[in-house]
């Protein structure tokens, strides 16, 4: 694997829905489509984490819905909210 890739910020259209998904990342001057990104870790060519509060890092997966649709989340760890969904918005 590349390398891991610190995701500091996010982009959703429109920003308040709960139900839109992410369509970008960003971080450590770089912003993704979240389709790269699924390729990428799915190819294992980089892993991306979100880094908490305390320090601590989480990492994100690729799942599925159960419409078949392709998304990236973070593994369960207990922590309300969602870590990629409480980022800041992506210049």
């Amino acid at each position: 694997m590349a390398g891991r890739f610190r995701i500091q910020c996010i982009n959703k259209d429109p920003r308040n829905d709960p139900y839109t998904r992410i369509t970008h990342i960003g971080g450590q001057g770089r912003k993704l489509d979240v389709a790269t990104v699924i390729r990428n870790i799915e190819g294992g060519q980089e892993a991306y984490y979100v880094e908490r509060p305390r320090g601590d890092q989480v990492d994100v997966v690729v799942a599925t819905s159960r419409a078949g649709n392709k998304y990236i989340k973070t593994t369960a760890d207990g922590d309300e909210p969602n870590n990629l969904l409480s980022l800041p918005e992506c210049p």
